[in-house]
């Protein structure tokens, strides 16, 4: 239930964030989602019950539109020739996170259950100041556009990502890589406990390693491939690698296997930047934060 609400949210306020951002610029996006989240976290330290742990999720889902919004500050702010390169670092950004994520938020949770909610919420709001006093807006004034509730909503996106064939393809693909990539966070560790007998601390390495991979192909490769194959060879490439990458963890006899598999379906990373530069290619900047907004939900 709280998976779905979350993911609900998502799909309602990302495709209104991004065409907010268009307008007002991506910074207050931005800190509204940091600030957003802090509060969140503070939501679930406290928690007494069901509902207000519920209500700290759907919060949550709101205020998550920092991945599309960061992905036009990115279009707003670099030439087409290296977008590709500057996705795959921000990808390397959420993988330095998956790594240490689970590993502090178990540690911290061994102390007490509620701290890592409290801590994380602490980090958010030293991010939020911290945008809130260095980042600069990078969407110009000229290449803003007025707010429309009439685009600004889930059907209005589906209407816009369907008026362009080309972002609809790219749309579709990115929308069942997404849609993989879901079982590390919803089953990916239930299926460590069912199958291997995991422990908590045996799923959480195993974590790290994904994300320590994820950081790898991000950091280091993304920019090397996509600079020798070109982005839709990249993006091919990619889907391939994910196929065989998540066909072995379906496969596999035995943890050791497995874990052999994390960086070959880690390898499935670089269709990401390539996907989202080819996106960012076919429409101008007055609408990036429309596209990514519509794109993430």
């Amino acid at each position: 239930m709280f998976g779905f609400f979350w993911a609900l949210m998502q799909f309602i306020s990302m495709p209104i964030m991004g065409a907010l951002s268009d307008q007002i610029g991506r910074k207050p996006i931005l800190l509204i989602s940091n600030f957003g989240q802090a509060l969140s976290n503070l939501m679930t330290a406290f928690a007494p019950g069901f509902w207000l742990l519920l209500l700290s999720r759907i919060l949550s889902g709101a205020v998550s539109a920092v991945g599309s919004t960061a992905n036009a500050y990115v279009a707003d702010t670099e030439p087409k020739e290296t977008r590709a390169q500057k996705f795959g670092m921000l990808g390397a950004a959420f993988g330095l996170g998956f790594i240490l994520g689970p590993a502090i938020g178990g540690y911290l949770g061994g102390i007490n259950l509620r701290l890592p909610f409290f801590v994380a919420a602490g980090l958010c709001a030293l991010n939020g100041l911290f945008g809130l006093v260095m980042l600069k807006e990078s969407l110009k004034p000229e290449n803003r556009r007025p707010f429309r509730w009439s685009s600004a909503n889930p059907i209005g996106s589906i209407h816009f990502l369907g008026s362009n064939p080309k972002i609809l393809k790219l749309t579709f693909i990115r929308a069942l890589c997404d849609f993989a990539q879901v079982v590390y966070p919803a089953t990916f560790v239930l299926y460590g406990f069912y199958r291997y007998g995991w422990e908590s601390d045996v799923a959480g390495l195993t974590l790290g390693l994904v994300g320590l991979s994820s950081m790898i192909v991000q950091a280091g490769l993304v920019g090397p491939i996509i600079r020798r194959l070109g982005e839709v060879s990249t993006l091919i490439l990619g889907l391939f690698l994910g196929a065989l990458g998540y066909g072995l963890y379906a496969w596999a006899p035995n943890q050791y296997i497995l874990w052999a598999s994390v960086p070959i379906a880690s390898l499935a990373g670089i269709y990401g930047a390539a996907v989202q530069s080819l996106l960012t290619r076919q429409i101008g900047p007055e609408e990036q934060g429309r596209l990514q907004g519509a794109v993430g939900a």
